[in-house]
C-alpha cells in the first residue's frame, strides 16, 4: 500500500466542501432508513442525478455517506416503534424494540450507533487493506457455494425462534411457502400467481416487510389501545455505558468481521449478516435466555455485522467491477458517469481514486456516529407521543412506503395482507423472523440448488463435496445442533 498517496487522498477528503457533502449524505441516509420502505438503494438511486456536476470527491462522498446513514438509520425505527426502516435492521428488532418497551429506548439507540460506527469503520478498514485478496475469495463463489451459504442462514431460524422451536420451524416453513410465488428461477413458469403479473417476481419484498412487522404492531397497538401506557425513555449519556461496551465487544468484533466477508461475496446482504451475527452472538452467549427480551449485545452484533456489510460490499465493485448489492450496483454506474470505470485496472491506472473511495468510506462512518449521537434525544422523543396519534401515523408511512417501492396499489393490499398474517401470528406466539429469514434465503437456496445440479450433472455428491460448500454445510449442522443444546439447557 501507498501510504504516501493515500494520506494524500485522505486529505482531500477532509477539505470543507468535501466534508460537508459527506455530512449531507449521511443525514439524508438516516432519515431516508428510518422512514418504513425508503430503502438505501432507493435512497442512493434518488440522489445520483445531484452528483453529475460535483467534482468527484465531493460527489462519492455524498453517495457514501447516503450508504452508511441509511443502513443505520433502518435500526431507528426498528428501536422505536417494531419497524425496520430497511430489511438490514429486521433482526436489530427482536432485541431493540423490546428495550423500548422497558422505557430504554436511549440505551438501545446509542449502542445501535456506536456499534454500527464499528461495524462499519472495521469493514471500510479491510475494504483499504485486504480487498484484493478478498475479492480473490469471493470469485471462487458459484452456484453450490451460494447454496451452502443460503442453507447455513436458515439454519439460524432455530436460534430465532423464541420460547418454541417447533413454532419457529412451523413459521419458517411458511416463509419457505410463500419464497416459491412467482416465476420458476430455472424454467420461468409461473407457480402460484393466479394469473396476476404483479405476483410473476413473487411479493414483493419491502410491502412484505412492511405488513409483517409495522401493520402488524398497528392492529395489535389498536387492540390495547386503552390499556397500553406511554412509553418513557431516560437518556443518562448519549454514548453506551461502559458496562455494555464491555459486554458486547466481543460481538461487535466478529460481527464485524463477519459481515465483512458476507458483504464482500457478491447477491449475499447486509440483511443476511446481520442474522449471521445475531445468531452467532446468541450461540455464544452465557445468556441465551436473555435474547429477544432486550439483550444489548444482540442489538450491537446485528448493527455491527449489516454496517460492516457497506464496506464489504465495496470490494468485489471497486476490485473486481462486479456490484456487491444493488446499492453498489448504483454507486458502479455513478462512477461510470463521472468516467472511472471500477475493476481490476482501476488498482493500476488510477489508484489515488480507490484510496478517495477508502478515505470517504472512512470519514462517512465518523459522520455517521456524529449526526447519529447527537439526533439520539431528537429520535426519542417518537415513542412519548400518544399511541392514538402514533399509531395511525405509523399506518399511513407503512402504507406510503409500501406503494412507494412500484407505485402500484397491488403492493397496499399485500402490505395489508401481510399485516393481519402477522397479527395472528402475534397473537399466538409464532415469530416472524423465521418467515423473514426463509423469505430473504429460500429463492437463493432454491435457484443456486438448481443451477448447481444442472452444472453437476444431478450429482449431488459432486455439489456437497466441493470445500467451501462443505464448510457452509457443515457449519449448518453445528448451528442447528448447539442452538438446541441451548434450546434445551434454558428450558431446563
Amino acid at each position: 500500500m501507498d501510504f504516501e498517496l493515500f494520506s494524500t487522498a485522505f486529505l482531500g477528503v477532509l477539505e470543507w466542501n468535501t466534508l460537508l457533502m459527506i455530512f449531507l449524505g449521511v443525514t439524508g441516509g438516516i432519515i431516508i432508513g428510518s422512514l418504513p420502505g425508503l430503502t438505501a438503494t432507493m435512497g442512493v438511486a434518488l440522489l445520483v442525478p445531484f452528483t453529475f456536476g460535483l467534482p468527484f470527491n465531493q460527489s462519492i462522498g455524498m453517495l457514501l455517506g447516503i450508504f452508511s446513514g441509511s443502513i443505520y438509520g433502518g435500526s431507528i425505527s426498528a428501536i422505536l416503534i417494531s419497524t425496520p426502516g430497511t430489511p438490514a435492521a429486521a433482526a436489530t428488532l427482536l432485541d431493540g424494540y423490546p428495550l423500548t418497551k422497558k422505557g430504554e429506548a436511549g440505551r438501545a439507540l446509542s449502542m445501535s450507533v456506536f456499534a454500527s460506527f464499528i461495524g462499519g469503520f472495521t469493514g471500510a478498514l479491510i475494504m483499504t487493506f485486504l480487498s484484493p485478496q478478498i475479492s480473490k475469495f469471493a470469485l471462487e463463489f458459484s452456484a453450490a457455494e451460494y447454496f451452502g451459504l443460503a442453507i447455513f442462514g436458515l439454519s439460524i431460524i432455530v436460534s430465532v425462534s423464541g420460547k418454541s422451536i417447533l413454532k419457529g420451524v412451523m413459521a419458517g416453513f411458511l416463509g419457505l411457502l410463500i419464497s416459491t410465488i412467482g416465476m420458476d428461477p430455472v424454467t420461468g413458469y409461473p407457480r402460484f400467481t393466479f394469473g396476476s403479473m404483479n405476483l410473476f417476481e413473487g411479493p414483493a419484498f419491502i410491502p412484505t416487510l412492511i405488513g409483517l412487522f409495522a401493520i402488524a404492531e398497528v392492529f395489535k397497538g389498536i387492540e390495547n389501545l386503552e390499556s397500553t401506557k406511554r412509553t418513557v425513555s431516560h437518556i443518562s449519556s448519549l454514548l453506551p455505558s461502559f458496562a455494555d461496551i464491555k459486554k458486547a465487544w466481543k460481538d461487535m468484533a466478529k460481527s464485524s468481521v463477519m459481515g465483512t466477508f458476507i458483504g464482500s461475496i457478491p447477491g449475499a446482504g447486509s440483511d443476511i449478516a446481520a442474522f449471521v451475527g445475531y445468531s452467532e452472538a446468541k450461540r455464544r452467549s452465557k445468556h441465551p435466555e436473555k435474547f429477544g427480551k432486550g439483550a444489548i449485545e444482540g442489538v450491537a452484533a446485528a448493527e455491527s455485522a449489516n454496517n460492516a456489510c457497506s464496506g464489504g460490499a465495496m470490494i468485489p465493485m471497486l476490485s473486481l467491477g462486479v456490484p456487491g448489492d444493488a446499492v453498489t450496483a448504483i454507486l458502479l454506474g455513478a462512477f461510470v458517469i463521472q468516467g472511472i470505470q471500477p475493476g481490476p485496472m482501476l488498482y493500476v491506472e488510477d489508484l489515488g481514486t480507490v484510496y478517495s473511495v477508502f478515505s470517504s468510506m472512512l470519514v462517512a462512518n465518523i459522520a455517521m456516529l456524529i449526526v447519529g449521537l447527537i439526533g439520539i434525544r431528537f429520535f426519542t422523543k417518537a415513542i412519548t407521543v400518544r399511541k392514538s396519534i402514533l399509531l395511525p401515523t405509523i399506518f399511513v408511512l407503512s402504507i406510503v412506503g409500501a406503494y412507494s417501492m412500484r407505485n402500484n396499489m397491488f403492493d397496499v393490499w399485500l402490505a395489508l395482507s401481510f399485516g393481519v398474517i402477522g397479527y395472528f401470528l402475534h397473537r399466538y406466539r409464532f415469530p416472524i423472523s423465521p418467515i423473514l429469514l426463509a423469505l430473504i434465503l429460500g429463492p437463493m437456496a432454491e435457484a443456486n440448488l438448481r443451477r448447481a445440479l444442472i452444472i453437476a450433472d444431478n450429482s449431488l455428491i459432486d455439489i456437497i463435496s466441493r470445500p467451501i460448500t462443505a464448510i457452509f454445510l457443515i457449519l449448518a449442522v453445528a448451528s442447528l445442533i448447539t442452538s438446541l443444546l441451548r434450546q434445551k439447557r434454558i428450558k431446563e
